[in-house]
């Protein structure tokens, strides 16, 4: 009995060690099944294009390498603009090349070669298809290949590669604060189309016209530079430059992000209205000067430029930047374009209304109905010229210990006008100095007409709006 009963209890220890063995097998499997399906946290190893690394030291020209592109025949006579804006602040280092087919003669020998970027001689091109179109030239695959010679400066610590034509202004202090909104270890294609919308509906509003300047991150220039000769097989058929730089960024996936203040400048003769009526964001650049009037009235293209520099330098970030005020007293609405032009309209005018850009400019292309269609909201010169606005242009600025004043004198009188517009002669601009905050949306400043002096002069002081303060006649 006893060996009965003892083998009874085996045979139960036995199936109790089996049903355990059993419940622990499963346990496991459940065990395992919870630990795949619960989410882990996984270092992940991405290729350095897409990764942001926070930028530990704020953006300066010094990041910058600028490629101009060139000719040795319009070199001579273009290095006037370029110097300009390279040499706009001592002491400031500058980086780039200006990429020619051959060097100029007596180059060598020139004195201006402190103040202007260096020569490049571009790499023969000679070897690359080129299929002919009408009005192209083949030289457009020397200039679209300047952004690869560009990166092989192998300059160190570049942020940004920035590439022009030897007629582009650039404004390096506005170009810097728009550039350093955008992280340049992403992959960016920074600039702005044409204004006129036949010619962006032809090459496309996402790409970057080239007169009016583009910027490509490092990030992205240094696999473009890679990979751009291959691309530049594809594309013979192509009008320009900038169009293969163009399509060569697209086929890397990046498309254009738009910044307003860079300017093509398609237009010709008297930009006034295109300048007076500038989006609320900083000039970046300016192009086609040879094409356009000098944009301050007796004086040379060249000069009118170095007058608007001098209000750069005073505050770069405020230039071109619209105020609107009204003048009660007189019913007058006032609007300053700072440091160019104020006009005085002698009647209350809706604030969308003065916002919108005066048609004072030609067309690009004569008789194309659609060439006179632009991108951006326009208003017709008025018939009559006793309702045009009364323009003060731009005579001096000066810097004090807490702000700024700029001067305007008054060009023409465009009718016989009664007092007191026939006795103003001079307009004063007090402000201080414009620092864009580039986390928050920028928002118009407000301005007040004071209390008027002697002698022909208003005083305007520019601040920034109230709160809850609207800009409106009154």
């Amino acid at each position: 009995m006893k060996s009965i009963h003892n083998l009874i209890k085996t045979k139960h220890l036995m199936k109790f060690i089996l049903l355990s063995s059993s419940f622990c097998a499963i346990s496991l499997c459940v065990s395992m099944l919870h630990l795949l399906a619960t989410p882990k946290m996984v270092e992940v190893t991405s290729s350095p294009k897409y990764v942001s690394h926070p930028t530990t030291t704020t953006t300066t020209v010094d990041h910058l390498v600028f490629g101009i592109a060139s000719s040795v025949t319009s070199w001579p006579k273009r290095k006037v603009y370029s110097k300009i804006w390279w040499n706009w602040k001592p002491n400031t280092t500058m980086r780039g090349c200006v990429f020619v087919d051959t060097l100029p003669a007596h180059e060598q020998n020139s004195n201006d070669h402190a103040s202007l970027p260096p020569l490049c001689v571009s790499e023969d091109t000679s070897h690359f298809l080129y299929t002919y179109r009408p009005g192209g030239l083949r030289s457009a695959i020397r200039v679209a290949r300047v952004v690869k010679e560009t990166v092989a400066l192998n300059h160190s610590g570049v942020r940004w590669y920035v590439f022009g034509d030897d007629d582009t202004i650039f404004f390096p202090h506005n170009l810097v604060k728009t550039l350093s909104k955008y992280d340049h270890t992403l992959w960016y294609y920074v600039g702005s189309y044409s204004e006129i919308y036949d010619a962006a509906q032809v090459f496309g509003f996402g790409m970057a016209f080239g007169g009016g300047g583009f910027a490509i991150s490092s990030s992205l220039a240094q696999v473009l530079a890679k990979v751009f000769d291959s691309c530049l097989q594809r594309y013979p058929h192509l009008y320009g430059s900038d169009a293969r730089v163009y399509s060569c960024v697209t086929e890397l996936g990046v498309g254009l992000t738009h910044e307003p203040g860079f300017h093509q400048v398609d237009l010709r003769r008297n930009i006034f209205g295109l300048l007076a009526a500038h989006p609320l964001t900083p000039l970046v650049s300016l192009h086609h000067p040879d094409h356009t009037d000098p944009i301050f009235p007796n004086m040379t293209t060249t000069k009118s430029l170095e007058h608007l520099f001098e209000a750069v330098n005073a505050d770069s970030e405020r230039i071109l930047q619209q105020t609107v005020c009204y003048e009660r007293r007189f019913s007058w609405t006032i609007s300053v374009s700072w440091g160019y032009a104020v006009q005085v309209f002698q009647n209350n005018m809706l604030l969308p209304d003065i916002l919108r850009v005066e048609k004072t400019f030609k067309q690009w292309k004569e008789g194309n109905v659609m060439a006179g269609k632009y991108n951006f909201n326009t208003r017709e010169v008025h018939p009559d010229p006793c309702k045009r606005p009364t323009i003060f242009y731009l005579e001096e600025v000066s810097s004090g210990q807490d702000d700024i004043i700029s001067s305007y004198r008054k060009y023409s009188q465009n009718c016989s006008q009664k007092a007191p517009m026939k006795e103003l002669e001079v307009i004063k601009v007090i402000t201080n100095k414009l620092y864009l905050d580039n986390k928050q949306t920028p928002r118009r400043h407000c301005c007040d007409v004071l209390p008027s002096n002697p002698g022909g002069l208003m005083e305007i002081a520019i601040r920034e709006c109230k709160y809850e303060e609207l800009i409106h006649m009154h």
